[in-house]
C-alpha cells in the first residue's frame, strides 16, 4: 500500500513547463528533419521552442472553436515531431487527445472517434474541427482535466475507452522519476527512443521519460523499430540512451543494438528470464506492469541477470492487493490509488471499478499474480484477455470480426503457442453450406477493420468441435496447423528432411538455407528430429545435426550416410541370464558376505570382550584383527583369495553368466568385500595389483587399483590418475569381452578414463582425463589422445619438468601410515558413537544387548558429528601444505594433495547427508573453499583450498573440479574457478587451473574447455560448443528463494539425518545378533556372520523401499524447481538408498538376481534375465531395463537433469537385449533400442533413441 506516498498534485503541462524552465536550451524533440520542407531545419526543438510552439498551437485550437475539456482525435504518421506537437498542443488546450494508429483501418478510427465523441481530429494535413464552439482564450489546465483517452480491446467486439486525468498521469511521471537511474539521474544528455504507437499507452512512458527529465525524445519510424537488424545502427547513430518497449520488440533486436543504452524499460507483456539474462547486463533494466485502466504502470521491478523476473512492487501513490491470497498463493490483482482511470461507459466503469473494502474505487485487473519476497509474480489472465506483442487483446473483439466474415457459419479464435514459445492468434472457421472460403481474402477483409496485430492466422474446417452445451470446444481445436514445404528447387532428400522439420517445429521451411536452430529448434526438438531422421539413416547421431544445422548441408550428409548405414545393422539373439547362473551367484555371495561380515564380527567381538560379554581368545582376536581390519591382512586375503576364485584368465570372449564370467564376478565381489580396495589400502594399489598378477614396473604412480583379472602391464615411471577403469572387461549383450591392458613406460592416463580390452598405450603417450580408449589400435609413442572414443589430438605435452624427482623411499612409508590414519578417522567416530549408545543404555539400566536399538539413533548422530569433525581437522591440517604449482609426488605438497583428495572423496560417500544441500557450501567454506552466495554443490570431488565456486553456480552429482594431475614422478595442481551462475553437469570435469566463465554450461559426462567465454555451453569429450535453450522458471523457486522457502528446505534437509540414524539401528541389530551368537557359538560365529549380514541387508533395502514409497510415491515425468517439496523429498528418500541400502547390500550384490529384485521393489521395471551392475537409477519408476539387457558398472540411468535449477524428469528405456556399458550415462527421454549396444564411456543425449540392433559409442554417442 503506497497511496499515502503519492506525489503532489500537478498536470503534465506543469511537468513540461518546469522542465523547460530548468533546461530551456536543451533538446526536447529531435525527429531528424522528417517531413520538414525547410532544409535548414535540423529537426531539433529545444524545450523553450517546444513550449512556445504548443502555446501557439493550443491558442489556435481554442480560436478555431475547440472547447475546454473537449476531446481531440489524433491520427498521424509515426516518426515525426508533428505527431507529438499535436498531442502536447491538445493537452495544453485543456483537451484530451484520443489516439488511433495511422496504420489502423479507417473502420477502427471511425469507431474510436465515434465512441469518444471527438470535437476535432489531428491528421497529417492539420487540425479538422468537427464540432466548433465559441472561440475562447487559453485557460489553466487543472489536475482534474482528462489528458488522454486510449481505447483497448473490448470483449463484445467494440473497443473500450479509458480516460486518464492529468492528476493520475503526472503522478505516474513523478513516481517513475523516483525509481529510475537514481545514482545518475536522467537529464539533457539522454536521448529517449519514441518507437511505440501513440495508441498504445506505453508510448506515454516514452514521451514523459524525456520531457520529465530534460532529455530529448527521438521519434523512430515504426518499420525501423520492427526490423530488428536495422535498428542497432540507427540507435547508435542517433545517440539513444533510453528505451522503453515491449519484450517482443526487444527480443527482435540484436544484443549489440543496445550497447549504448543505459536505461531499458520493458512492459506490456510478460518478460522472459532469457531476455533478462541477455539484455540486463551493463545497464539498468526494469520490468513494469500496469493496465491502461490504472495509468500505464502500477508496479515495477529492477531486473538483474540470473535473478527472478517479477512485476515488483507498487509505485508511490498506487495500492495493490491480491484477492484471497496468502504468501506463496495466487489470486486476482486489484489496483487502487492515485492512478485509477475511468471507462467512458458508466455501466462498465461501475462494474470494473466497484468499491472494495475501504477503497472507494478498485480496479479488478483479471490478472492472476503470486506474492513472493521479490515482488508480485505474474501468472496469467483470468479470462479470455491475452497480450500479444504488448497489446492487450480480448478474444471477443477478434472473434466478433471473424464471425462477421461473409460465408462463415461457425468460428472461434484461440491463442496458440509456437515451438519457439511465441503466442499467436489462430482463427478457426467453418463455411456455410455450399460456400468456399478463401483464406487470403478473409485476412485482407479483417485487415480493413482491425489492427494488423489482431488479424489471426486462419484455418478452415468442415465443422468445429463442440461441447454438449453447443459451445466450441477450444481444447479440441487442431494445433499445430498443417505447415508446408516449398519443394521447388529442392532435392528429394532436402524435401524429405524439410518435411521432418515441419512436423517437429510446426512451421513452414523457407528454403535450403534454413537453419534448424534459427527456426526455433531446441535440444528436445533436435532429439525428436534425430529420431525421425533415423528412419532413413539408423546411424544418424545427434552431433551430426549440431554440426550440420542448415537444410542443404544436412540433406547432403544424409545422402552420404544412407549407403553406409544399410550395412550397419546386426541381427543377434541375446540370451537372458539363466536360473542356473542365478543359483551359482547366490551360492557365491554367501562366502563373499561372510568375508565382509567377518570384519564387523571382529570389531563386535573385541568390544564384547572388553565389556565382559564374551571371553574369546585375545590371540585369536588379534590375529583376526590383523587379517581382516588392517591393510597387512586385507590385501593378501582379498587379492590372493580373488586370484584363487577367478582361476587362470586369458583374453577372449565368454558367454554372459557362464563359468568364466561368474568366477570373475565372484572374484571381484570378494576383492571388494575384503576391504583391500578401501581408503586404508589406497597407497598399496601397486602391491594389490602385483598380488593379483599384474606386472607393474618401478617408479609408477598408481592412484587407481588394478583389475581383478591381473591382465595389466604398467611400464616404469608411468602415472595413472584416480578413478581410471583398468578392468579390461566389458559386457556387450550376452558376451563378456576380456582383454589385456598395457601402459608403457612414462605414459600417463588421466582421471576417470576407461581402458577397454586390448588397450595399448605406448611409451610416453598421454591419455587425457575422461577418455575412453577402445583398444582398436595402439596409442602411439609420445602421442596425446582424448575423447570418447579416444582419438589422437596431438603430441604429449610437457606439463612437468624434464628430470624425474628423486623417489625418496621414506615417503612410501609416510603414505602408508597416512592411509592407516585416514582409516582410523571413521573408526574413531564409530567408537564415539558406540560409547554414546552404551552410555545411554547403562543410564537406562538396559540389561539386554537388544536394548541398544533404542539408543542407537543417538549413537548414529554422534558418529556422524565426530566423523565430520575429524575429517574437518584432517583436511584443514593437510591443506597447510597445499599450494598451486608442480611438486614431486613424494613431497609434502604431493602428500597433502593426495591426502585431501582421498579425504574429500571418502567424505562425500560417508557423510552423504550434508552433500547436495544447503549445508554443502557451508561445509566446503569451512574447509577453505571459496563458495559464492546461493551456489549449489552436490557430491563434488575438489581440493577446497584451491577451488572457487562463484555465486549462483551449480555443481551436479559426481563432478570433479580441480584435484591434480600426475606425470613423470610429479604432481600438478592449480586454482580452479567455476564462474557465476555456471553449471557443471553430472560427472562433469573442470581440470586444474581452468576458469569456467560465468553463465557457462558443461554438460553431463563432459569436460570444460581450456578457455571459455561468458554464456558458452560445452558438451562431450573433448568439449565442443553446443546450443541450448534456457528454461524459464520462477526465480523464487530457483535462484532467489524467499526466507520461508529456505527454512522449509532446511527443515527437510535436516531430516536427512534420519538415514545415518537408521544405519546406526541396523549396526545395532547386527551387533546384538553377533553378540548373541558369540555367546553361544564363540568363534564359529564367523561362519554365520554372512547370513546375519544378508538379513540386515534385506532390512536395509526394505527401509529404502519404504522411504521411497512413503516420501515420493510413484514418480512421474515433469518439471520441478529446485525449491519445491518434490525435489526435497526426492533427495530425502535417496539418502536411504545411498546411506543405508548401498553399504549393506548394493555394493556387494551388483550383477546378481538379488540386485534385480531390490530394484524392482524400488520401482524399476526390470525384465527377466537382465544383468545390472549399477544401482544409480535416480527416479526408479521412470526406468526400464528390458529382458536380457545389460547395464554395466558405474553407469547412470539419468532420469533427471537440473539445468537452470529446474529438475526436469523423463523416462529412460533400455529395451530387451540392449546394453548400456560401463561408465556410460543415458539422459532423460532416451531409448536404447532392442539389441542395441552403447559402448563404455558413452553419453546418450536427452531424448535420443538408439536404433535397434546397432552399435554406438562416444560422448555423445555415434555409430561405431
Amino acid at each position: 500500500m503506497r497511496s499515502h506516498l503519492a506525489p503532489p498534485e500537478r498536470t503534465l503541462i506543469d511537468v513540461l513547463t518546469a522542465t523547460a524552465a530548468q533546461y530551456p536550451d536543451a533538446a526536447a524533440i529531435d525527429d531528424g528533419n522528417r517531413g520538414s520542407a525547410n532544409p535548414d531545419d535540423d529537426g531539433v526543438l529545444t524545450y523553450a521552442e517546444l513550449v512556445e510552439e504548443i502555446e501557439h498551437r493550443a491558442a489556435e485550437m481554442r480560436a478555431k472553436g475547440v472547447r475546454d475539456g473537449g476531446r481531440v482525435g489524433v491520427r498521424m504518421t509515426s516518426g515525426s515531431r508533428e505527431l507529438y506537437l499535436a498531442i502536447l498542443s491538445t493537452m495544453r488546450a485543456g483537451c484530451a487527445y484520443v489516439p488511433v494508429d495511422a496504420d489502423d483501418p479507417d473502420e477502427r478510427a471511425e469507431t474510436v472517434f465515434g465512441e469518444a465523441d471527438v470535437d476535432a481530429i489531428w491528421t497529417d494535413e492539420g487540425l479538422r474541427v468537427l464540432k466548433p464552439a465559441e472561440p475562447t482564450p487559453l485557460g489553466e489546465v487543472t489536475p482534474n482535466h482528462d489528458c488522454w483517452i486510449i481505447f483497448t480491446s473490448g470483449s463484445t467486439g467494440k473497443p473500450k475507452g479509458v480516460a486518464v486525468t492529468h492528476r493520475s498521469a503526472a503522478a505516474f511521471v513523478d513516481a517513475e522519476a523516483r525509481l529510475f537511474c537514481q545514482d545518475n539521474p536522467l537529464g539533457p544528455d539522454d536521448r529517449v527512443l519514441a518507437g511505440l504507437s501513440v495508441a498504445f499507452d506505453a508510448s506515454c512512458e516514452e514521451m514523459w521519460l524525456a520531457w520529465g527529465h530534460g532529455a530529448c525524445l527521438v521519434p523512430a519510424p515504426r518499420a525501423l523499430v520492427r526490423s530488428g537488424q536495422d535498428l542497432g545502427p540507427w540507435l547508435i547513430r542517433r545517440d539513444i540512451t533510453v528505451v522503453s518497449t515491449v519484450p517482443t520488440l526487444a527480443g527482435l533486436w540484436p544484443k549489440e543494438a543496445l550497447d549504448n543504452i543505459r536505461l531499458l524499460i520493458v512492459g506490456g507483456e510478460a518478460c522472459s528470464q532469457e531476455l533478462t539474462d541477455r539484455l540486463a547486463k551493463g545497464r539498468e533494466m526494469w520490468n513494469t506492469y500496469g493496465p491502461t485502466e490504472a495509468t500505464v504502470v502500477a508496479s515495477a521491478k529492477r531486473l538483474y541477470p540470473g535473478e527472478p523476473v517479477t512485476i515488483g512492487w507498487p509505485l508511490d501513490g498506487w495500492d495493490l492487493a491480491v484477492a484471497s491470497n496468502g504468501e506463496g498463493e495466487q489470486g486476482e490483482l486489484i489496483i487502487g490509488g492515485v492512478g485509477l482511470a475511468r471507462y467512458l461507459d458508466p455501466a462498465k466503469d461501475a462494474e470494473k471499478y466497484a468499491p472494495m473494502g475501504e477503497w472507494e474505487r478498485a480496479y479488478r485487473t483479471g490478472d492472476h499474480v503470486k506474492l513472493t519476497d521479490n515482488g508480485l509474480a505474474f501468472i496469467g489472465r483470468a479470462d479470455d484477455q491475452v497480450k500479444i506483442g504488448g497489446r492487450r487483446i480480448e478474444l471477443g473483439e477478434v472473434e466478433a470480426n471473424v464471425a462477421a466474415l461473409d460465408g462463415v457459419y461457425n468460428s472461434a479464435v484461440a491463442v496458440q503457442t509456437l515451438p519457439s514459445g511465441d503466442k499467436v492468434l489462430v482463427g478457426y472457421v467453418s463455411p456455410n453450406e455450399g460456400t468456399d472460403l478463401d483464406v487470403q481474402q478473409m485476412r485482407e477483409r479483417l485487415a480493413e477493420v482491425m489492427p494488423a496485430a489482431l488479424v489471426p492466422r486462419l484455418h478452415v474446417m468442415e465443422e468445429l468441435p463442440v461441447r454438449t452445451s453447443g459451445k466450441v470446444d477450444k481444447k479440441a481445436l487442431p494445433w499445430p496447423l498443417p505447415a508446408s514445404v516449398d519443394a521447388v528447387g529442392l532435392t528429394e532428400t532436402e524435401a524429405w528432411v524439410a518435411q521432418q522439420w515441419v512436423e517437429v517445429l510446426g512451421l513452414d521451411v523457407p528454403g535450403r538455407d534454413a537453419d534448424f536452430f534459427e527456426l526455433g529448434g531446441s535440444s528436445l526438438a533436435a532429439a525428436a528430429l534425430v529420431t525421425r531422421l533415423r528412419d532413413r539413416v539408423p546411424t544418424f547421431a545427434v552431433r551430426d545435426l549440431y554440426d550440420h544445422p542448415r537444410l542443404e548441408t544436412l540433406a547432403s550428409l544424409i545422402d552420404e550416410l544412407t549407403l553406409a548405414s544399410r550395412t550397419s545393422l546386426r541381427e543377434r539373439a541375446v540370451k537372458p541370464v539363466g536360473a542356473g547362473t542365478r543359483v551359482a551367484q547366490t551360492v557365491a555371495l554367501l562366502p563373499v558376505m561372510t568375508l565382509k561380515a567377518a570384519t564387523a564380527v571382529t570389531w563386535v567381538a573385541v568390544a564384547a570382550n572388553l565389556l565382559g560379554l564374551t571371553e574369546l581368545s585375545w590371540a585369536w582376536l588379534a590375529a583376526a584383527f590383523v587379517a581382516l581390519c588392517t591393510p597387512l591382512g586385507r590385501i593378501p586375503v582379498g587379492a590372493l583369495g580373488a586370484r584363487v576364485i577367478r582361476g587362470r584368465v586369458t583374453p577372449g570372449v565368454y558367454p554372459r553368466g557362464g563359468v568364466r564370467h561368474v568366477r570373475l564376478w565372484a572374484a571381484e565381489r570378494w576383492l571388494h568385500a575384503s576391504g583391500a580396495l578401501s581408503i586404508s589400502s589406497a597407497n598399496a594399489a601397486k602391491v594389490t595389483g602385483r598380488m593379483l598378477g599384474a606386472s607393474i614396473g618401478k617408479g609408477v604412480d598408481m592412484h587407481t587399483f588394478a583389475p581383478v583379472t591381473g591382465l595389466l602391464t604398467v611400464g616404469e615411471g608411468a602415472a595413472i590418475e584416480p578413478e581410471v577403469d583398468l578392468s579390461g572387461v566389458w559386457l556387450d549383450g550376452d558376451e563378456l569381452h576380456v582383454g589385456e591392458v598395457a601402459i608403457g613406460a612414462e605414459a600417463r592416463v588421466g582421471a576417470r578414463s576407461t581402458l577397454m580390452p586390448g588397450t595399448e598405450i605406448r611409451q610416453g603417450a598421454h591419455v587425457e582425463p575422461g577418455s575412453t580408449v577402445t583398444g582398436d589400435k595402439p596409442v602411439k609413442k609420445g602421442s596425446r589422445w582424448a575423447g570418447s572414443p579416444a582419438r589422437k589430438v596431438g603430441r604429449s605435452k610437457h606439463r612437468f619438468p624434464d628430470e624425474r624427482p628423486p623417489r625418496r623411499p621414506l615417503w612410501a612409508l609416510g603414505y602408508g601410515l597416512t592411509s592407516l590414519l585416514l582409516a582410523l578417522l571413521p573408526a574413531a567416530a564409530a567408537v564415539a558413537g558406540a560409547a554414546a549408545t552404551l552410555g545411554l543404555a547403562r543410564l537406562a539400566d538396559t540389561s539386554s544387548v537388544w536394548g541398544l536399538l533404542v539408543f542407537a539413533p543417538v549413537g548414529g548422530l554422534v558418529y556422524f558429528g565426530c566423523g565430520l569433525g575429524l575429517t574437518w581437522v584432517a583436511v584443514r591440517v593437510a591443506s597447510i601444505g597445499i599450494q598451486p604449482g608442480v611438486f614431486p609426488v613424494r613431497s609434502v605438497h604431493g602428500w597433502a594433495l593426495w591426502t585431501v583428495t582421498r579425504l574429500m572423496d571418502d567424505a562425500r560417500t560417508r557423510y552423504f547427508p550434508i552433500y547436495a544441500g544447503l549445508a554443502t557450501p557451508v561445509w566446503l567454506r569451512s574447509l577453505g573453499a571459496t563458495i559464492g552466495e546461493r551456489a549449489e554443490v552436490s557430491t563434488a570431488v575438489l581440493v577446497p583450498k584451491l577451488t572457487e565456486v562463484r555465486s549462483g553456480a551449480f555443481l551436479a552429482d559426481d563432478t570433479m573440479v580441480g584435484t591434480y594431475e600426475l606425470g613423470d614422478g610429479w604432481i600438478r595442481t592449480e586454482r580452479t574457478v567455476v564462474g557465476k551462475r555456471s553449471f557443471v553437469g553430472n560427472s562433469g570435469m573442470v581440470a586444474p587451473g581452468r576458469k569456467l566463465a560465468k553463465q557457462s554450461l558443461v554438460a553431463v559426462l563432459s569436460a570444460s574447455p581450456k578457455k571459455s567465454k561468458a554464456g558458452s555451453n560445452w558438451w562431450g569429450s573433448p568439449p565442443e560448443r553446443m546450443r541450448r535453450v534456457e528454461v524459464a522458471a520462477a526465480g523464487e523457486a530457483t535462484y532467489a528463494p524467499s526466507r520461508a522457502l529456505m527454512r522449509k528446505r532446511g527443515l527437510v534437509e535436516t531430516l536427512r539425518l534420519l538415514a545415518p540414524m537408521a544405519q546406526a539401528v541396523l549396526v545395532a541389530v547386527f551387533a546384538a545378533a553377533t553378540v548373541t551368537l558369540l555367546e553361544r557359538f564363540g568363534v564359529w560365529t564367523y561362519l554365520l556372520g554372512g547370513l546375519v549380514w544378508m538379513a540386515v541387508g534385506a532390512l536395509a533395502v526394505g527401509s529404502a523401499v519404504v522411504a521411497k514409497w512413503v516420501l515420493v510415491g510413484r514418480q512421474q515425468a515433469g518439471e520441478h524447481p529446485l525449491y519445491s517439496w518434490y525435489v526435497w523429498l526426492n533427495e530425502l528418500q535417496d539418502q536411504f538408498v545411498e546411506v543405508v541400502a548401498a553399504p549393506w547390500f548394493f555394493h556387494y550384490a551388483a550383477g546378481s538376481g538379488e540386485m534385480n529384485l531390490a530394484l524392482r521393489a524400488l520401482g524399476v521395471r526390470v525384465g527377466r534375465g537382465a544383468w545390472i551392475e549399477s544401482y544409480w537409477f535416480p527416479e526408479t519408476d521412470l526406468c526400464q531395463v528390458g529382458r536380457g539387457a545389460s547395464v554395466g558398472p558405474g553407469t547412470v540411468v539419468q532420469t533427471h537433469l537440473f539445468q537452470d535449477r529446474v529438475m526436469s524428469l523423463d523416462t529412460v528405456a533400455i529395451q530387451d537385449s540392449a546394453t548400456l556399458a560401463a561408465h556410460s550415462v543415458s539422459l532423460p527421454g532416451s531409448v536404447i533400442g532392442q539389441g542395441a549396444t552403447v559402448g563404455p564411456g558413452s553419453l546418450v543425449m536427452r531424448g535420443d533413441e538408439v536404433p535397434a540392433m546397432t552399435v554406438w559409442q562416444g560422448n555423445p554417442v555415434e555409430p561405431k
